[in-house]
Formats: C-alpha cells, sequence, structure tokens
C-alpha cells in the first residue's frame, strides 16, 4: 500500500503531464516508465560498483567509464533544466536505451553481460523509446517527482506502478488493457499459484494478473519478521521465504504475450517494479500459427498455472490460426480459440482461471458445444463464476464468467457462483457499495473445493436457489453443455395473496368518503 504522501505526488505529477499537453494516459504512463528505467539503471550500476568496491574485482559497467558515458547516469544529469536536459535526454541518455536492448536481442557475451541480462526484457522494449515531452518545464518537473519516489524499496514500488496503472481506467482507457484489480485477486486466490510454479498470461496487456500472482506469492511467503508497517499503517510483505526460489521466479516463473509493443514496455516495467527482473514478456500473438515456430515449448503441455482475461475482439483469419487450436474448436471466434489454446498450453494438471463472455457459456454453435464439451469430458471444470454485467463499465457492459479449470480427467460436478456484487455499483461511476459477494465466493469456493480433495459430504450445495450450488456433469450434458447459472439457478417465488374485490371495494369508498368529508369542511372555511 501507498503512503498518502507517495499517492500526492503521484496525482500532482500526472496533472503536470495532463497541463503539459500530453492527455493519453497510456503515453503518460509510457514516458514516466522511460525516466523510470533511466533511474533503475543508474541504481543497478551502483550496486554492483558497490560490490566491485568491496571485492576488488572488475564488473562489466551499464554506462561506459568515460565523461560522456557518466553523464548518461541518472545522477549525473537529474539536474540538468529546460533545453539541456530535453535535449540530452533526446540525443543522448533515449538512444543508449535502444543500445541496450540491441545488446539484449543480441545475445550478450554470458561472462561478460550479467548486468543487462539483469534487466530481462525491458530493455528489450526500450529500443524504440522516444521521448514526447515537449514542455521543457514539465519534463523537470517529471525528473524531479521520479526521483523522489522510494524505487529503493522493493516493496513499495510495486505498489507505485499499480497506482499509476489505475490511472487507465479512471481515464477512460478501453477496459480490455486492465482487469479490475479486485476480480484479478480472487482468481489468483482460486488458483493458489505455487513458487515452484510456471505462470502464463497468454493476453498479458499490463501484466495484472503476473503482477498481482507475485504479490499473492510475497503475502504466502513472509515471515513474522518480513511483515511490517508503512508510516500509514498498511502491512507490507516482504517475501523473505521465497529466496530458496528466487532464481526460479526471477528467470523462469513469469510469461506474458502480448502484440502490442506499448503493452509489453509496460508490463516488463510493471513486473520489473514487483521485483521479477527476468519475466518472460514476448511479442506474439499466441492465437497465431508463428507461436508453433517461435515458442514451440510454450505452446504445448508447459505452464502449471494460467491466469488470463483474453480479448474478445470479434472474428480471427483461420490462415494465420495455430492449426492445432482450430483442431480442437474450429471456429473463428477469438475467445473460443483462447480457452482452446489455454488448454494446449497447460500441462497435465495445470490449473486456469480464465474471463469469458457469457455467450461462451451458453452459444449454441457446434464450436461453442464443442469446446464446452471438452472442458467437460477430457478436463475438469471446477467452477464457473457469473459476473455482474457491469464488472467492467465503463467500457464494456457484457456479461462475463470466470471459469475455473485443470487440464486432464474429467468433470463430476460443477461448482456455480452467482456473484450479484463486486463491492462496487455496477453503472458507470463503479463507486463503492457495502454489498460484496466477493469474500463470500472465495470462502466458498476454498471449502467446496476442501470437502471434495477431502472425500466429504457436498450437500451444503445441493440447494439450488443459493448463491453457490453444484450442478452434476449429467444434467449438464443433458443440456448441451450449457453452463449458464441461469438454466439451472432455482428462484423461489413469493406466493402474493390479495383481498376479497368486495372488500377492496369497500375500503375504496371508505377512502372516498373521508375525501369527501375533508373536502366538504374546507368548503366551509371558505
Amino acid at each position: 500500500m501507498l503512503t498518502g504522501r507517495i499517492r500526492n505526488d503521484i496525482d500532482k505529477l500526472w496533472e503536470q503531464f495532463w497541463t503539459g499537453g500530453i492527455t493519453n494516459p497510456l503515453t503518460v504512463i509510457e514516458q514516466i516508465s522511460y525516466l523510470m528505467f533511466a533511474r533503475m539503471l543508474d541504481m543497478q550500476e551502483d550496486v554492483a560498483e558497490r560490490k566491485a568496491n568491496r571485492s576488488g574485482k572488475e564488473f562489466d559497467r551499464l554506462f561506459p567509464n568515460t565523461p560522456e558515458g557518466q553523464l548518461l547516469r541518472w545522477k549525473n544529469f537529474k539536474n540538468l533544466s529546460g533545453k539541456a536536459l530535453h535535449a540530452h535526454l533526446k540525443d543522448k541518455v533515449f538512444p543508449f536505451f535502444a543500445e541496450i536492448g540491441h545488446e539484449l536481442d543480441n545475445d550478450v557475451d554470458e561472462q561478460n553481460g550479467d548486468q543487462k541480462q539483469a534487466l530481462g526484457s525491458i530493455g528489450e522494449y526500450m529500443q524504440d523509446a522516444d521521448l514526447e515531452i515537449k514542455n521543457e518545464s514539465v519534463l523537470t518537473s517529471a525528473v524531479g517527482a521520479v526521483d523522489r519516489l522510494p524505487l529503493t524499496e522493493s516493496d513499495v514500488k510495486g505498489d507505485i506502478y499499480e497506482y499509476l496503472l489505475s490511472k487507465l481506467t479512471t481515464a477512460g482507457i478501453n477496459g480490455q488493457f486492465r482487469t479490475p484489480r479486485h476480480i484479478i485477486d480472487i482468481m489468483v486466490e482460486f488458483i493458489d499459484p505455487q513458487p515452484t510454479d510456471t505462470i502464463c498470461d497468454p493476453a498479458c496487456g499490463t501484466a495484472g494478473f503476473l503482477a498481482r500472482a507475485m504479490e499473492y506469492l510475497n503475502r504466502q511467503y513472509s515471515s513474522p519478521a518480513g511483515i511490517y508497517e508503512d508510516e500509514d499503517g498498511n502491512k507490507q510483505y516482504s517475501g523473505d521465504l521465497l529466496e530458496p526460489y528466487r532464481d526460479h521466479i526471477n528467470q523462469d516463473m513469469f510469461w506474458g504475450f502480448d502484440f502490442d509493443t506499448t503493452m509489453l514496455r509496460v508490463s516488463s516495467m510493471n513486473m520489473a517494479l514487483h521485483g521479477v527482473n527476468g519475466a518472460n514478456i514476448h511479442y506474439q500473438d499466441t492465437l497465431s500459427k508463428s507461436i508453433k515456430e517461435n515458442f514451440p515449448q510454450q505452446e504445448e503441455n508447459f505452464f502449471n498455472v494460467i491466469l488470463a482475461n483474453p480479448p474478445f475482439k470479434g472474428s480471427l483469419d483461420e490462415t494465420n490460426t495455430n492449426p492445432e487450436v482450430l483442431g480442437m474448436v474450429k471456429t473463428k471466434k477469438t475467445e473460443l480459440l483462447f480457452v482452446a489454446h489455454i488448454l494446449r498450453a497447460l500441462k497435465l494438471g495445470g490449473r486456469a482461471a480464465v474471463i469469458v463472455p457469457d455467450g461462451v457459456l451458453f452459444g449454441s454453435s457446434k464450436a461453442h458445444q464443442q469446446l464446452r464439451q471438452e472442458l467437460l469430458e477430457n478436463n475438469q471444470l471446477e467452477g464457473v463464476v457469473s459476473l455482474p454485467s457491469g464488472v467492467f463499465k465503463p467500457y464494456a457492459g457484457v456479461s462475463t464468467a470466470i471459469l475455473i479449470f485443470t487440464k486432464g480427467g474429467s468433470t463430476n460436478k460443477v461448482w456455480f457462483y452467482d456473484v450479484q456484487s463486486d463491492g462496487l455499483s455496477l453503472d458507470d461511476k463503479r463507486t463503492p457499495v457495502k454489498d460484496n459477494d466477493l469474500p463470500d465466493l472465495v470462502k466458498q469456493y476454498r471449502t467446496y473445493q476442501q470437502a471434495v480433495i477431502n472425500n466429504q459430504s457436498l450437500d451444503d450445495w445441493q440447494d439450488k436457489t443459493q448463491k453457490a450450488f453444484i450442478v452434476d456433469k449429467a444434467d449438464i450434458k443433458a443440456q448441451k453443455y450449457d453452463l449458464s447459472i441461469n438454466r439451472y439457478k432455482e428462484v423461489v417465488y413469493e406466493e402474493e395473496t390479495y383481498d376479497d374485490p368486495k372488500v377492496i371495494l369497500g375500503k375504496l369508498k371508505a377512502l372516498e368518503n373521508e375525501i369527501l368529508a375533508d373536502l366538504n369542511e374546507l368548503e366551509g372555511m371558505l
């Protein structure tokens, strides 16, 4: 959690960008990311220098050890101002980003490139960095604001970027860029990722799912000594018990794919600020047949966990779609193809939580039924969580659901939950409200899963008039594998009783007489 002071600093910085003429919130975040990257390079160089001074050994420098090279470092140019700062960043510092990215693309020698390799994919996506801040006073203020951010505090810097990304929704960017954080959090809790897992989002956007999975791990793997409170009383989790898994977390655990380079740049920075330097963030349309050539290992039977809210953008060109996915479900609809791809990419026993539009649940086409049959007959569909239609407002009013499934085996029963409120109003304003089904949703799902694991009675979920209930696979199969919650939820109607018409008529006459008496009394007063 961020302190009020940090939030105010970010709000002021945001306002300066807007008053300086940069009104696209994604551009604002991109430009702040560049400045953060410049400062993080300098911080990394400082750490390497201190280690070298203690050991007396030479180290591979990020910045050339010349007057010109050292002027590329944040601490040496941050006090420039006006035209000098603008020219230096545009002509010297940003081209240096491209140079680092180019070296990463060309496989830096392992012995001499440790520092550059530690940058992971961030440097790769800084190759086309461009300074778009034209206003020199705004640039000077932005550099000063970024310099004040506590980027040295590993437990806080991820929250800083989360807060920046929250501006995407308030600024009106298309909702596909950012799934609401509280929805991501319940999906992560459903799946319960472990530090030995390999986690993927096949349409990662800003890497919200991956970053929140890392935060979940920090919460689960912090010792009492590793939990502390910030100045506002918010708990911070260091994740100190994750140290034995740190190499896996930094290099192999997190995978994100997207084909928007701006999103890739933002998601790479997001992961770095959440303490994951080597997250595998790659340019790739995961539904394209090129994935078999570019990522043959990751395309099938690779991931333990997949968390996703894939875009529902309509139809794809079949000629460019992965034929293996088309073999599972022959369709042009991306929402069906993504679920099929996720099934392929999971290892046997791998778990997934995926947001889909309601049409996936009840669509009557052959492809819809074929996919649902695959989920139930050849995999374990654990649960279907129906979300209210306002969850993604103001960007989309489409009704959605979360599918929770495990690859392999077959389904016996499916657990359903009808979320009617997520703690926010379901209009465009999305203001906080008292009603919130999400805590009960997580509690009930955990209890249900534990009952299944322990082979206990499931009678608590037999009543289909409740928010949570189970349905036998045979009943779903009889309905052409329809997974719509309204197909199975039973609505109890309260019987209304009415007075006899003569009694009602008598009451009306009595009321008329009272009115007439009042009118006569009023007339007498005139």
